[in-house]
């Protein structure tokens, strides 16, 4: 079975999901950088994960959240998201 997301459209679903233009976003954008990350963000990304994927989050990963990468890997922990290519 093929991965549903390739990482343009996951970038494109985080960015849709946190109101925010989707070139802005990176796998190296932080929480910190996204307005729409806050306490009701996080509720909106945990629902979303689950309606949208089947992803339920655990309390540690929910706690390890700091950025655009860490949703990235939830991803392609739950094979949603192709693996990185090797050296990428």
């Amino acid at each position: 079975m093929q991965p549903a997301l390739t990482e343009t459209s996951a970038l494109r679903w985080i960015a849709t999901l946190f109101n925010e233009p989707s070139h802005r976003l990176t796998p190296d954008t932080s929480r910190a950088e996204i307005a729409d990350w806050d306490s009701l963000g996080m509720l909106a990304l945990i629902s979303a994960l689950d309606a949208d994927y089947g992803v339920v989050l655990t309390d540690e990963e929910v706690l390890q959240l700091r950025g655009v990468a860490d949703i990235l890997a939830i991803l392609r922990r739950h094979g949603i998201l192709a693996p990185c290519a090797p050296g990428a």
